[in-house]
């Protein structure tokens, strides 16, 4: 029988042979180094030729990484470095540098300061390639800002920064509180600064071509009150104050004083601590509340000698009786803290005449001891002396009282009634408020001559003029504001008072001194030596008068003083004066 498949499979079926894996030994350590070595080598070899050729591609570049004042020059070739700065940076040398200086920025112009750069310079200080390959390397990723070489002509940078001061330096200022109404406002304190021009210049030197602000360095002083001091015055002090009025409660009459009047008292000052203190103008309130209390008070006056008849006579003082003011607003710093109703009592005070009918009548004023005239005044000029004769009449000068004319008159403006008249100016015809005064001034100085009183300082006219004795005569000059600046003066060095008698006519006018006489006096007036001639001179281009002019010259006067009773020189007195020729004045 032939065999079936499945004897077939069974009878002829040899199993597979098993394979075994042939094992390698492991390779030797020696194989591996080897071939590592031969990597790194490779791989150094390819860096040193890369460095080679860096190094010789980059010779006498401007090294990798390097910026001057902002403009990216690495790398480069000198040429090029250079050719860069100058369009980038060259536009910002005729731009004006913008500097701060503490809280305040000001310009300079470069040119102006002496400012330029060397660009040679510059690039010298990036300096050359360098030849370590590690800095070489690590130039690929970092910068470095090497700035600009700057030369300046260093007195007129000085010079320059020194013009800034006006700008930059002040003061400290001080933190207060001002009124808008009665609104009160605060004022921020602001410390000082001076600039510190050398430290500034090396500040310029160093950063002006960079296109930046320049930070100059400023000494700063400190103030003493802080903005919160200011905050805490402006709640607790300057708002209570004003928050309503203050009623000062006098004897039949109450005076207001609204917070606008209050504001308007108010100041604020630096106090210890760094505290701002609060601090009332009384006279402000005075002339606020004083009109009100007026009817409350007694008008006080002082004996005064008057003239009737022709004989003086004394009449008589009143003691006033009024508001003592000091102590009366004492208490109105602290009670202005408090807000609501807020009242003071008025306290009163008796005030005697500063010259009482006892004393007035003691002094002794019994008979003209000087007197004295002069007329040719113009009818303007008339005015005035009449204006100023009022004031002086019934004056009384005590023993050892020095009378000062300006002093006693005061201003003597249009406010106080005087008018446009003539006067000489630099030689010349002029006008102005108040001329003609110096004729009064002559006519009283020459009244106290003769009664022996004791010159306290005046002064003559510049040029002569004919009216008057020469060498014996005065003028005055005040400011526009009523300040002394050319004054009459004479002391009573008598035991006994003097009263000044002024009598004005439309064409003269007289001083008599009353008192006690002592002295008889005689003028002995000297020679007119060194005659000077007049000298041409153009009038003012307005109101011109020509005139002739008149020599100038020196000349003295001798008061002499004599006992009244015996006749014996007491004191003889030379002054001498130079009088300037007067311009022969020019029109046209």
């Amino acid at each position: 029988m032939w065999p079936t498949a499945d004897a077939e499979k069974t009878d002829f079926f040899e199993p597979p042979t098993q394979v075994i894996p042939k094992v390698q030994p492991p390779k030797k350590p020696r194989t591996a180094l080897r071939r590592a070595g031969f990597i790194a080598g490779s791989v150094l070899g390819v860096l040193v030729a890369l460095y080679a050729v860096d190094l010789l591609v980059s010779q006498g570049n401007v090294p990798r990484g390097v910026t001057v004042a902002g403009v990216d020059v690495g790398g480069l070739k000198r040429a090029d470095a250079e050719q860069r700065l100058r369009e980038q940076i060259q536009p910002r040398l005729v731009k004006p540098v913008t500097v701060h200086a503490g809280d305040v920025s000001a310009t300079i112009e470069p040119a102006r300061a002496g400012l330029s750069l060397d660009w040679a310079s510059t690039l010298d200080q990036a300096g050359a390639q360098p030849a370590n390959p590690f800095t070489r390397l690590t130039s690929f990723f970092t910068t470095r800002e090497v700035g600009v070489v700057t030369t300046a002509d260093k007195p007129q940078l000085v010079n320059t920064l020194e013009n800034l001061r006006p700008q930059i330096d002040r003061e400290p200022a001080e933190g207060s509180i001002r009124f808008q109404g009665v609104t009160p406002v605060p004022v921020e304190p602001k410390q000082g600064q001076r600039l510190r021009v050398d430290d500034a210049a090396i500040a310029v030197l160093a950063n002006w071509a960079s296109g930046q602000i320049v930070t100059l360095p400023v000494e700063q002083t400190p103030v003493n009150v802080s903005a919160q001091a200011v905050q805490t015055a402006l709640t607790q002090l300057a708002r209570p104050a004003v928050s309503g009025p203050l009623v000062i409660r006098g004897d039949g009459a109450n005076a207001t004083v609204a917070p606008a009047a209050i504001a308007a008292a108010l100041r604020f000052e630096p106090a210890e601590g760094g505290t701002l203190a609060m601090k009332v103008d009384n006279a402000k309130i005075v002339e606020a509340a004083g009109p009100q209390l007026k009817s409350t008070e007694k008008q006080g006056k002082d004996a005064q000698i008057v003239f009737s008849g022709g004989h003086p006579s004394v009449e008589p003082s009143v003691d006033g009786h009024g508001v003592d003011w000091n102590p009366t607003l004492e208490p109105l710093p602290e009670l202005l803290k408090r807000t609501g109703q807020r009242e003071l009592p008025a306290k009163y005070v008796d005030t005697p005449a500063k010259v009482t009918t006892d004393q007035a009548n003691q002094l002794g004023v019994k008979e003209v001891i000087g007197e004295f005239s002069t007329g040719g005044f113009a009818a303007d000029s008339g005015v005035n002396i009449r204006t100023v004769a009022q004031k002086v009449n019934g004056a009384i000068v005590k023993p050892g009282e020095t009378f000062s004319l300006n002093g006693f008159t005061g201003p003597r403006g249009a406010a106080q009634g005087y008018v446009e008249a003539g006067v000489i100016e630099n030689g010349a015809p002029a006008r102005e408020v108040g001329g003609g005064i110096s004729q009064f001034a002559t006519t009283l100085y020459n009244a106290s001559y003769f009664g022996g009183m004791k010159d306290a300082g005046h002064r003559e006219h510049s040029y002569y003029i004919s009216r008057y004795p020469a060498a014996r005569e005065a003028t005055v000059f005040q400011n526009p504001d009523g300040s002394s600046v050319i004054d009459l003066k004479f002391t009573n060095d008598s035991p006994t008072g003097v009263a000044i008698q002024a009598i004005w006519t439309p064409s003269s006018i007289t001083v008599k001194l009353w008192g006690t006489k002592r002295y008889n006096v005689e003028s002995v007036p000297g020679e007119r030596v060194n005659p000077v001639d007049p000298q041409p001179k153009p009038g003012p281009p307005v109101n011109c008068h020509a005139s002739n002019g008149a020599p100038g010259f020196t000349t003295s006067d001798t008061r002499v003083l004599r006992d009244v009773n015996t006749g014996q020189v007491i004191r003889s007195d030379k002054r001498t004066v130079h009088y300037n020729p007067q311009p022969k004045i020019t029109c046209g």
